[in-house]
């Protein structure tokens, strides 16, 4: 499989699924810089990123203008949906999407995707539909090792993978 997107879940993956909500909503949320950097890498090999979440919140939409992801669906709930009709004007289908998901929510579009991983603190039924089960927990580097991950499978080494990546001045 030629992977062209690799969604995320927010909560419990790029975060560790702690809600921080104050009176007027969720008022923070803890991202992990290394997932940053998978993001960059993703685009360095022409792969889109993006995030699908359930929930919706401008701390969510600051982390997703500030890397730049080409997909950002939120406050959704039915996250299969939502993603086939993103992909229905695209040229690659979900058989190419590696989806990353942590709890029962994301169940059935780990089972429609190519390739799905899960954090290795998400919920059982995550983790029996994830192929891979990462190392880190959510909120601690797991996009980081789902792309470096996906590069491996593609026959890069770490080394080759970030040359290039960031200017040494």
């Amino acid at each position: 499989m030629q992977t062209k997107l690799v969604l995320f879940d927010v909560d419990g993956v790029l975060t560790d699924g702690t809600l921080w909500i104050g009176p007027e909503g969720e008022a923070v949320k803890g991202f992990n810089a290394k997932d940053g950097v998978a993001v960059a890498l993703l685009r360095k090999y022409g792969i889109a990123t993006g995030i699908v979440s359930g929930k919706a919140s401008a701390a969510l939409d600051f982390r997703v203008a500030q890397l730049k992801f080409d997909v950002a669906i939120t406050g959704c709930h039915d996250k299969l949906g939502a993603i086939n009709e993103w992909l229905a004007d695209k040229d690659f289908g979900l058989e190419s999407v590696v989806f990353v998901g942590d709890d029962v929510i994301d169940v059935q579009i780990m089972q429609a995707v190519g390739s799905a991983y899960a954090p290795a603190d998400a919920h059982a039924l995550a983790v029996q539909a994830a192929g891979h089960v990462t190392q880190a927990n959510g909120g601690r580097g797991v996009a980081r090792e789902v792309a470096e991950h996906v590069l491996l499978g593609q026959g890069l080494s770490l080394q080759d993978m970030y040359a290039g990546l960031f200017a040494v001045q």
